[in-house]
C-alpha cells in the first residue's frame, strides 16, 4: 500500500491525474530551490541589519526612500499574485477552448511584473541622482545587495512567463508545461513574500528611525 506524495501548490489530481503524479517529485524538488534562495535573502537581510545605521556623511533611508511608490509597488506586486492565482485556476479547470483565457491572465500578470520593475529602477535612478550609490556607505552597499537582488529574481520570473505564454501557445497544456506554471507560481508567490518583508524591514523600518 503507498501513500500519496502532497506538495503544497495546486493540486490537479481531479482534472489531469497524470500531470499530478509527475508533478509531485518535480515541485517538491523546486521547493528545495527556494528554500535555497531564502537562506540567499536571509542573509541579506542579516547583513542589512547591521549595516542600517552605517549612514556615515552620505544619504540615510529617511532621505531617499520614497513611502509612495513602494507602497504603490507591493499593490501591483500583490495584485500579480492575485493574477497569477487565477492563471493557475484557469490553467486547472480550462480546457483548449478556454486557452485564451488562460494568456489572458499571464498577460495581466507579466504586465504587473514589469510596471514593478519599472517603477524600481525609476526609484533606484532617483537615488543616483541624489549621489546615494552603493559605495557611499555601509547601509547604501546592503540596501543594493538585497533590494536589486529580488528585482532581478521578478525579472528572471517575468522572462519565464513570457517562455511559458510561448509554450501554451506553441505546446499547448500539457503534462511538462503544467508543471512549469506550478513551479513558476511557487516562485511568483514567493518573490512576493520576500518583497513584503523588504517592504515592512527596509522601507517601513527606515522611514521611523
Amino acid at each position: 500500500m503507498s501513500a500519496e506524495l502532497r506538495h503544497v501548490g495546486l493540486n490537479l489530481g481531479d482534472t489531469d491525474e497524470a500531470a499530478h503524479r509527475q508533478a509531485e517529485q518535480a515541485v517538491f524538488g523546486f521547493w528545495v530551490f527556494l528554500m535555497s534562495d531564502a537562506v540567499i535573502f536571509a542573509l541579506l537581510f542579516a547583513t542589512y541589519g547591521t549595516m542600517q545605521h552605517a549612514t556615515f556623511s552620505a544619504p540615510s533611508a529617511a532621505n531617499e526612500f520614497k513611502i509612495g511608490s513602494a507602497f504603490l509597488e507591493t499593490l501591483i506586486l500583490l495584485t500579480s499574485s492575485f493574477t497569477f492565482g487565477m492563471t493557475s485556476i484557469s490553467m486547472k479547470y480550462g480546457q483548449a477552448r478556454s486557452r485564451a483565457g488562460l494568456l489572458a491572465w499571464m498577460t495581466v500578470t507579466l504586465s504587473l511584473g514589469l510596471a514593478f520593475i519599472g517603477l524600481e529602477l525609476h526609484d533606484f535612478a532617483s537615488m543616483f541622482g541624489d549621489a546615494a550609490y552603493p559605495t557611499r556607505s555601509g547601509f547604501l552597499s546592503a540596501f543594493f545587495a538585497l533590494v536589486p537582488l529580488h528585482g532581478l529574481h521578478v525579472l528572471a520570473a517575468s522572462l519565464w512567463l513570457i517562455v511559458m505564454m510561448v509554450q501554451v501557445l506553441t505546446v499547448g497544456l500539457d503534462a511538462r508545461v503544467k508543471i512549469n506554471i506550478l513551479r513558476l507560481g511557487l516562485f511568483w508567490h514567493f518573490l512576493d513574500i520576500v518583497w513584503i518583508a523588504i517592504f515592512s524591514v527596509v522601507y517601513l523600518e527606515g522611514l521611523i528611525r
